[in-house]
Formats: structure tokens, sequence, C-alpha cells
């Protein structure tokens, strides 16, 4: 058995991850659905030789020391891999994740027209937010895109590790991996307002140093963007905020009022028409009303803001639900249990 010819079986099946795992068979996850492969159940030795071979002798050494690695993979004529090695009772396994060749622009990937708006900010703050495997790299992918072909400017991305890889176009893109390029985000972003950016990718806002230096950079001046594991707009307000110590909490609020333009809540659902999935997704802007619940920690009134600001591009999860499900490109099994408010999205 080879890690290449189960790569490959991964492109073949339309899958999005691939498990190596001792005791079980390769599994595949296509569609949201974990689905085992009829090959024989793997050893210790086996998920030890097919993950060791992959890896460099850095990468080995650094994995012997913590127990944990993440890299990205790039196999020829195949595709590229985000990867997480890590050990499970002592066993060395593995989970590959399918990161797409091409970039596919923000209307491909089915988002709606306010993110393109929220990408043309010239500063502040936006955040992609939910579990997961939904989608939010791919969507910051789509945005730094939207960006590369319309304007002319310095792009820096702090990830772990890079994903998707970018072609300077109108702007100027570099990308800078954790690990191989600087030890940590916190250290990353530290240094990256002397490398004169006007945009700003954050993999993911993990700490409390990485998102007050996140805010710092959009107050001044530059457009950031980033993503939190929150399942939506209101509780990414509130993430963010109880990160910090009570003394500083305040002052947060004010900050992030200032500078906060946008937050995008997304889940991935199966699709009814066809093999796949679709992208459903709660958009909240960053409008006068909304700054001041911000300010003032009012958090509770976010969802009212989101039902009653679709002038200004704002839609609800349960809102975007109910438009796949009357294009019918969703079950309304699905949408049920997706739906913030299962009973008003019923009467939607």
């Amino acid at each position: 058995m080879d890690l290449r010819d189960l790569l490959q079986q991964v492109a073949q099946y339309g899958a999005s991850d691939l498990h190596l795992t001792e005791g079980m068979p390769p599994i595949f996850r296509i569609n949201g659905d974990l689905r085992p492969s009829e090959m024989a159940p793997l050893t210790r030795e086996d998920t030890r030789r097919l993950i060791y071979g992959v890896l460099n002798d850095a990468q080995k050494v650094k994995f012997e020391e913590t127990h944990e690695l993440d890299l990205s993979l790039y196999i020829p004529g195949i595709s590229r891999f985000r990867v997480n090695v890590h050990q499970q009772r002592g066993s060395v396994e593995a989970a590959f994740r399918v990161v797409m060749l091409q970039i596919r622009s923000i209307t491909e990937l089915g988002l709606p027209p306010v993110v393109s708006y929220l990408a043309e900010k010239q500063n502040g703050l936006v955040i992609c937010t939910g579990p997961t495997g939904t989608g939010k790299t791919t969507t910051l992918a789509g945005m730094v895109e939207h960006i590369n072909n319309r304007r002319r400017c310095m792009i820096i991305t702090v990830e772990d590790p890079i994903e998707y890889l970018f072609t300077n176009k109108m702007a100027v893109v570099k990308q800078r991996e954790i690990g191989a390029d600087t030890p940590s985000f916190a250290s990353a972003l530290k240094f990256v307002l002397r490398q004169d950016p006007d945009v700003i990718l954050i993999g993911e806002m993990r700490d409390l140093e990485t998102i007050a230096t996140a805010i710092t950079a959009a107050e001044t001046g530059h457009l950031v963007i980033s993503t939190l594991h929150t399942p939506d707009a209101a509780q990414t307000i509130d993430r963010i905020i109880d990160v910090f110590p009570p003394y500083q909490q305040q002052q947060i609020q004010i900050q992030l009022s200032g500078c906060l333009q946008g937050i995008i809540a997304q889940q991935l659902i199966p699709r009814k028409d066809a093999e796949g999935r679709i992208v459903s997704t709660e958009v909240l802007v960053a409008t006068e009303a909304v700054r001041s619940c911000v300010r003032d920690h009012r958090t509770a009134q976010i969802p009212t803001m989101l039902q009653t600001g679709s002038q200004y591009g704002m839609i609800t999860m349960d809102r975007s639900l109910k438009d796949l499900y009357m294009r019918g490109l969703i079950t309304y099994e699905e949408a049920m249990l997706r739906a913030r408010h299962p009973a008003d999205f019923a009467e939607l």
C-alpha cells in the first residue's frame, strides 16, 4: 500500500479528507460523511510507515519532540493537502485535507455579493467563522484573490501551514508559514507591520496575543482578514472580548467596535441536486448600530441587527438556508438540522 495511491483515490472519489488510524482501513470523508475504504485495517507499523514516508528529517524530529505536526504536502498530478500528524494511544496517525489547486472566486464559491464588498475594504477587521471543515480557508483565499485581481497592494499571509498558493497579479502576495518562515502567529504579527503590508491574512486567531495584534493592525490602516472557530457573529464578538482579562475588556470593546468591518459565518451542507456540498452563510456588516452594540457589549441584539440589516447586505443563517431550500439545492431536513432557530425557520 502506497500513500500516493491513497491520495489518488481521494481525488478520484471527490473526498475532502483522508484519515489514517490504527485498526481501521483508510477512511475517506465524502460529502461530509466518513466512508471506510475496502482495504485491510492498518496496523501501527502501517500508519507510521505511510506517514513518515512524506516527512523530511526536520519534520520527523519536531513530531517526535511534540507529538503534533502541521504541514502542507503537494503531490504532483494529484493535489495539495493540509496534513495534521498526531499520536493516538501511542500510534502515529494523520488527517489529510484536500486543498484545491485552483483558487475559486467569491461568486464561484456561492458566497453572497456582500463578501466582495468586505474584501474591498481598505482597512479594518473581517472575520470568517464556522466549525472545522466548513470552508473558511477557501473563503479567505477567494477574498485574497479578489483583492489580488483588483488592487495594487502588498498582501502578507501568515498560515499554519500554507494551503492555497497565490500568484502575484495586481498585488504582491507574500506567504509565510509557521515553523518554516516564522516561529508563531504572534511572532510573525509582531514584525509584519514593518513589512509595509496593506492587507494581512492571519490563518487563525488562536490566542490573546494574536487577537490583540490583529486588532491593532486593523486600527492602524490595514485590512486584516482572519478566522475563528465560532458558530455565529454574536458568539464571535463574545469570544474575542472574553479572551482578554476583565480589566481590558472595556477597552477591547471600544477598539473592536471601531475596527470591525464584518463577520462571515458559514456551514457546508450536502447538496440535493448534485454531488458535493454547498455553503450557507450568515453575514454581519458593521453599521453604526452594530458598532454601538459591540462597544456596549450588547451582543444579544446582534441577531435582530442581522434580521433588519438586509439593505446593508446582511443575512441570517436561517434566511440563507431558506434560500437554498427554495432553490431546490438542499433538502428541508438538512436545512432544519442546521437552522439557528428551527421553530422560526419552519415558519419562514
